[in-house]
């Protein structure tokens, strides 16, 4: 959902990057295509496999969204360089797809200027909550609730604990709980590493076919 939305306000700021301006083209231009080729070559031989994401402390937290992406943080929300991004997203095959990068809106009042990327490319998406949790069966399943929702409900949100999940009927044994996580008020900047014909800062990719389940059902 939250991936969802950030694909909604970065068509919000290409098509009014600027009042008066011509849109900001999902392509990369000038400095950007050194940046986009980089990352595309680096991402894609370090984290080819989910294995991979996993090894370098990425896991699953959403379902697969309507653009055909699954969603794996790392929970280190500063992008320290192109080769650290927050994100990863594969498909339901498990082929990697692109990557987030942050940073956080607290060490960044407005959008960032980095890596030569046009700062209108750089959403920013507010704080909220996600957790992944696990059924009797070994099921996993994934969701997110607004800041406000588990602020309101006793929870902290620098230590969290998953009995605020209790209280609110989210889930019925805190023990369920994989992962539970504030995904903190950030600027985010989406990437194709998979060839885009529309673009790498592109909302969607048409060579990637979403399953009929996409975007449906929890995260």
């Amino acid at each position: 959902m939250f991936r969802r939305l950030a694909l909604a306000c970065a068509s919000l700021a290409i098509g009014i990057s600027l009042i008066g301006a011509a849109p900001l083209s999902p392509k990369p231009q000038g400095s950007e295509i050194a940046f986009v080729h980089r990352i595309q070559a680096d991402l894609a031989q370090r984290f080819a496999t989910i294995a991979d994401a996993r090894h370098a402390g990425y896991f699953r937290y959403t379902n697969e969204d309507n653009t055909g992406a699954i969603s794996y943080a790392n929970l280190h929300w500063l992008s320290t360089g192109p080769s650290h991004p927050s994100q990863l997203w594969y498909d339901v095959h498990g082929h990697l797809l692109g990557a987030d990068f942050s940073v956080p809106v607290g060490d960044s009042p407005h959008a960032p200027n980095l890596w030569g990327v046009n700062p209108a490319r750089w959403i920013h998406i507010p704080a909220h909550f996600h957790w992944v949790a696990r059924d009797a069966m070994g099921m996993d399943s994934y969701h997110a609730t607004s800041l406000k929702a588990f602020v309101d409900a006793g929870g902290d949100p620098l230590f969290p604990s998953a009995t605020t999940l209790v209280k609110m009927g989210k889930v019925r044994s805190a023990s369920s709980v994989k992962h539970l996580f504030e995904y903190p008020s950030i600027w985010d900047l989406i990437v194709w590493i998979t060839p885009n014909p529309n673009g790498a800062f592109a909302n969607k990719n048409p060579l990637v076919h979403p399953t009929k389940n996409a975007g449906m059902g929890g995260m």
